[in-house]
């Protein structure tokens, strides 16, 4: 048993967000969820008083510099691959045709795998190897499948990935080539969580489905941390964000919070905007109409293909706490939007963080976003995989 002293995270419990019920962290929690608020996600809590900047190891050039904020206990049981302290960059071009004071991009393209999910399971599959578990498996509309193999085969351990048949064949090639066993689906990512669920009946794998076991969330959450770090400790006015199972978002959130309460930055939380795309649009439906109403299609942005999000109590509770909004774009917006970024800053980034485009233009048109504010946008992922898709 590692001693009190030896521990790297300052973790204490996890806690349902709605009833505050709190479960222990050090036991394995496949579908972490709270059955007496209708199955909500479990959140990890930290003993954040007493923690300070100088904290942060600053040796570290990951999101392992965070690690007294982050679950895993011994330092033997991270499983890295040098995933986070992505660059945050300023669109200069963009900012001078758009005629808006600040825009910054977080890029997440540069991660291990090529993708922000390199964070979450990163985390995830670290506290796994903590918790003693051998064989992982997942549903994935792409890059977290590649992300878990990676992971798991930087660990040893057993990798099972489904997902849906139509998903672009960089992704499927990747998961083979880091030694995963990949199943693949007729459907979308819903339909790939019931087949993982019939997998599953007798508890052989850990399941990493998003938002149904509570580590993931907490890799996520370095963005936030890196984006304050990087600002200085001020944080923008307005972040938008791709949203598909909502992790980032909540994550960034999450983030802020503990940031306030330790200290570390001003009671303020930027407004967070949850793009989506109109094939796909169930949060943007949510937040404004109370329920999903549109038809469900698959999109372009294979991560913004998410039927019906498990967290998504705690995404609107984000975007109302936080003053944000929903807003979804067309597929003809989005494929616009990777050529107009890549022909004007240089960078091919993925279809979801793209859509992010269209929304910033027109949210500065109807005035929901000035155009003197601090704009960050956060590109999801390399838009090298979608190549088939466009």
């Amino acid at each position: 048993m590692i001693s009190v002293k030896e521990k790297i995270s300052n973790i204490t419990h996890l806690e349902c967000p709605v009833c505050h019920r709190t479960f222990p962290f050090d036991q394995i929690n496949t579908y972490a969820a709270c059955e007496q608020c209708q199955k909500n996600p479990l959140l990890s809590a930290y003993d954040l008083p007493g923690l300070t900047k100088e904290d942060i190891d600053q040796k570290e050039r990951s999101m392992w510099r965070y690690a007294r904020l982050l679950p895993v206990l011994d330092k033997k049981n991270i499983i890295s691959l040098a995933e986070g302290w992505t660059p945050l960059l300023k669109l200069n071009r963009l900012s001078d045709q758009l005629d808006i004071k600040n825009v910054l991009m977080k890029d997440e393209s540069q991660n291990p795998t090529g993708s922000f999910k390199a964070r979450g399971l990163s985390a995830a599959v670290s506290k796994a190897k903590e918790l003693g578990i051998k064989d992982c498996i997942i549903p994935t509309a792409g890059n977290a499948g590649g992300a878990m193999a990676a992971y798991c085969a930087h660990a040893g351990m057993n990798a099972t990935v489904v997902m849906p048949a139509h998903t672009p064949k960089a992704f499927q090639m990747e998961c083979e080539l880091f030694g995963a066993k990949l199943i693949l689906v007729e459907g979308l990512i819903s339909d790939c969580a019931k087949k993982v669920a019939e997998m599953n009946r007798e508890g052989m794998y850990f399941d990493f489905s998003t938002m149904k076991e509570p580590y993931r969330l907490e890799g996520k959450k370095t963005m936030g941390y890196e984006i304050a770090e990087q600002l200085n400790w001020q944080l923008p006015n307005v972040i938008l964000y791709p949203t598909g199972g909502g992790t980032g978002l909540i994550g960034m959130w999450k983030a802020f919070n503990e940031m306030i309460e330790m200290g570390w930055i001003e009671n303020r939380i930027p407004r967070f905007i949850a793009v989506q795309s109109n094939q796909c649009q169930p949060v943007v439906d949510t937040f404004l109409q109370g329920k999903i109403s549109s038809p469900i299609r698959q999109t372009i942005a294979n991560g913004l293909a998410v039927p019906t999000p498990f967290a998504q109590s705690l995404i609107q509770k984000v975007l109302r706490e936080s003053s944000g909004t929903a807003i979804s774009v067309s597929e003809e917006e989005i494929i616009q939007a990777v050529k107009e970024i890549a022909f004007t800053e240089g960078m091919l980034i993925a279809p979801e963080g793209a859509a992010l485009l269209p929304a910033l233009k027109k949210l500065v048109n109807t005035g929901e976003i000035k155009r003197e504010e601090k704009i960050l946008l956060l590109n999801t992922g390399s838009g090298y995989k979608y190549f088939e898709n466009l």
